[in-house]
């Protein structure tokens, strides 16, 4: 069992590294500015089946993880934890927003999607920028 609980450990501080996720929305936006970068907004919540589906299934892969790195500021809010914008809805998670770096909405979603059906919003998202 402690085997068990510290392969747990381990293997969520990596996924945590690798996506490097800010959990403050003032920051994410600073930042997202500063990198001239768009936002991705994604609300969870504790014991969350889809949130967590959503993680393993999708943002588990390397090509999604680099997708979002190069294009987006990364932020996590769970809605039992964190501080979230009262314009945002947080019913119904996993939500997924795309922000400008001045927090203007450019897409919102909600769901779990598997790889492909989250391209497919990445795909959305740049045809709403233009």
């Amino acid at each position: 069992m402690k085997h068990l609980i510290l392969s747990l450990i381990f293997i969520s501080s990596l996924y945590s590294y690798e996506l490097n996720w800010i959990n403050n929305y003032d920051t994410a936006l600073e930042l997202a500015k500063k990198e001239n970068k768009d936002v991705y907004l994604f609300i969870g919540a504790d014991n969350c089946r889809f949130c967590e589906r959503f993680k393993d299934w999708t943002l588990s892969k390397k090509e999604v993880i680099d997708t979002l790195k190069e294009d987006y500021i990364l932020l996590y809010l769970n809605r039992d934890h964190h501080k979230i914008p009262k314009h945002f809805v947080t019913q119904g998670v996993p939500r997924h927003y795309f922000l400008t770096g001045h927090g203007k909405i450019i897409h919102e979603d909600a769901g779990s999607r598997e790889p492909s059906g989250f391209y497919d919003i990445l795909d959305e998202v740049e045809l709403k920028k233009d």
